[in-house]
């Protein structure tokens, strides 16, 4: 069932035009891009469908070709690219928010970019935001991956990157694919490991985000960097 053979009011096409995209949920935001259903269901209902399986946009739209292989309405390749194509977009448009001003300034918006990064990951990874003296952004790198535990993070190659960046600081990250942000003592020793020898290069640590699913902690926030 496409768009035209829904009623009106459900129509996300003409709700976006009427009241703006904020108005719109998540499924049909998503309809927008699907733009039709498959034999019993519309547009909306398999939009939902899919959201239900991923746990929201982040898991659908880091979803790899092998998990949506076989999954019918969105097994196509033309699909999972405008989907893909919609996810980078996000991300590039926020790192250049984090580019123009200091990172202090657009708190929400690292915690955003960090979300679309690294929210739907089934492994642990380990990544930092490198900032020039203004605290803006230079660039992101994931440095270590682990298991869905933990994962081996060294101080040492940490420092020798942001040595290569010509970074003045950084603000940690990683996720917890367990889905809960809470920091662990582990990360809190971590923590205070790397600001300790990134202080030997002169380069300060912001923070240390901690990304869950649908949600990203602040450790400077706790009190905790």
């Amino acid at each position: 069932m496409s768009f035209k053979d829904l009623p009106a009011e459900m129509r996300p096409r003409e709700k976006l035009i009427a009241r703006g995209a904020g108005a719109l949920g998540d499924a049909e935001l998503l309809a927008l891009l699907l733009r039709t259903g498959i034999a019993g269901k519309n547009v909306l209902q398999l939009s939902q469908e899919l959201l239900d399986r991923f746990d929201g946009i982040a898991g659908l739209l880091n979803a790899s070709l092998d998990d949506l292989k076989g999954i019918k309405g969105l097994g196509g390749s033309a699909k999972r690219a405008e989907l893909s194509a919609v996810l980078e977009l996000a991300r590039r448009g926020l790192a250049e928010q984090l580019k123009a001003r200091a990172v202090f300034d657009s708190p929400e918006a690292v915690k955003h970019y960090l979300q679309l990064h690294l929210g739907a990951r089934a492994h642990e990874v380990f990544a930092v935001i490198f900032l020039d003296a203004q605290h803006r952004l230079i660039a992101m790198e994931e440095l270590f991956r682990g298991t869905l535990t933990q994962t081996s993070v060294y101080p040492r190659e940490v420092v020798t990157r942001a040595l290569h960046r010509q970074a003045a600081a950084v603000v940690l990250a990683h996720n917890h694919p367990s889905g809960c942000a809470e920091p662990s003592r582990a990360d809190e020793l971590l923590t205070q490991t790397l600001k300790a020898a990134l202080a030997l290069i002169d380069v300060r640590v912001l923070d240390h985000v901690i990304v869950g699913k649908g949600v990203s902690l602040s450790m400077a926030e706790r009190g905790l960097v």
